[in-house]
């Protein structure tokens, strides 16, 4: 009997496109920080209607910029949603910072403004200087809510939008549905581009923003803290000769910063793959529908996560939340049955409050809504080729391991 083809939870697609766009890259004089860079920079902030976008060498290094870029130092403390990859709380430590971990809804995964609040509640001895809500799965957090709590407590607002490139928010007071990532509401937002992720560029990141100082600070912060703008040097007689002409070699430095560039082979392929990402996140719509309406046969053992209202998730993971308990089985048993068939599947997330070098830091931490979101979730197939048929292929199994038929 044929072995059927074996369906990852996620996959990058490339095209020839792409390959052409890399190999002209190949065939230029700039293999790094070249004119790619800037094109694809151009490229990503008219998709998501902000005035600059930052490319940068992954999501983490994003965050970590961010982070520095904003002055976030061992004075301060940044609020964290539980549910989210480790990357976007150890951004905050690598600058010194504490993080203060916030609950989420246990039916999406997301903080809430409410969430915030609770969160609040609890820094009786802090006063956090920045807030980071994860938009989880592709669905957008409630940033108009979120920004009211925040500027109210004079708090900034930084995006970790990892999972939601192209994906479009609710509207608010004054805009009409808007991408992720224009910054109606945050100070910066930051994205990813690994393989998984809804464009890839092997690997890298991005920030954007709407702020010309910052941007201006964040290219010199990805790129070892270098400053060769005259008016910024600290000691400009060095950057001229005897005969008061600039020296071209010069540079300062007056701050420890990392290397995170994104080299222009990524940065033509990430721009070759937004221009196709409209399409590509229509077809996982398409195939998120099609999961609402199978796994519908499965309830209440199996529902799709709660939906934030008027938003067009991007999609970049479909979600469920499964009752092991009631099905009398365990997920580790589930992920296996799924894994027999050539079915892959994933966990996202363990709450970062839960990781033991945060246990050893805070102690143990009470977050209800994170530990009921993650003792159910589980992450099936979905990537833009995928067909229906594995759509159904995948619901049949998920049938036969919870019913034996």
């Amino acid at each position: 009997m044929m072995t059927k083809e074996f369906l990852p939870y996620s996959c990058h697609s490339v095209d020839e496109a792409d390959i052409d766009a890399v190999t002209d890259v190949l065939k230029s004089d700039f293999l790094t920080t070249g004119p790619a860079v800037a094109a694809f920079e151009d490229s990503l902030a008219n998709y998501v209607g902000a005035d600059f976008a930052i490319a940068c060498s992954s999501g983490t290094a994003a965050l970590h910029l961010a982070l520095l870029a904003m002055g976030v130092g061992a004075d301060d403390t940044v609020i964290v949603p539980s549910v989210t990859f480790v990357a976007t709380a150890n951004a905050a430590r690598f600058c010194g910072a504490e993080v203060l971990f916030s609950d989420v809804c246990p039916e999406s995964g997301l903080m809430t403004a409410d969430h915030l609040e609770e969160t609040l509640t609890r820094a009786t001895s802090v006063k956090p200087a920045v807030v980071i809500p994860v938009h989880l799965t592709g669905q957008t957090a409630s940033m108009e809510n979120i920004h009211t709590v925040a500027e109210s407590h004079n708090i900034r607002i930084l995006e970790d939008a990892c999972h939601a490139l192209g994906a479009e928010k609710p509207p608010s007071s004054g805009h009409t549905n808007s991408r992720i990532g224009d910054c109606q509401h945050s100070q910066m937002c930051v994205f990813s581009f690994n393989p998984v992720k809804s464009i890839a560029a092997g690997e890298g990141g991005a920030l954007t923003l709407n702020d010309e100082a910052s941007a201006s600070r964040l290219r010199e912060l990805r790129n070892h803290g270098l400053v060769h703008d005259p008016a910024k040097h600290v000691f400009p007689e060095m950057a001229i000769d005897d005969q008061g002409d600039p020296n071209a070699w010069y540079y300062e430095t007056n701050t420890l910063a990392p290397n995170y560039r994104l080299n222009s082979l990524s940065c033509a392929l990430a721009k070759s793959q937004l221009s196709k990402l409209d399409s590509r996140i229509q077809r996982r719509r398409e195939l998120a529908e099609l999961y609402d309406t199978l796994l519908s046969e499965l309830s209440p053992l199996v529902k799709p996560i709660t939906r934030t209202a008027n938003c067009a998730s991007a999609w970049h993971l479909y979600s469920v939340l499964i009752d092991f308990s009631a099905a009398e089985m365990s997920r580790n048993a589930f992920m296996d049955g799924l894994k027999k068939e050539n079915i892959g599947s994933q966990v996202h997330y363990i709450p970062v409050h839960k990781q033991p070098y945060y246990v050893e830091r805070y102690g143990e931490i009470s977050l209800p809504g994170a530990d009921q979101y993650y003792k159910r979730t589980l992450s099936l197939p979905l990537f833009p080729g995928m067909q229906n048929e594995g759509v159904v292929r995948v619901v049949e199994t998920m049938r036969k391991i919870l019913f034996g038929n």
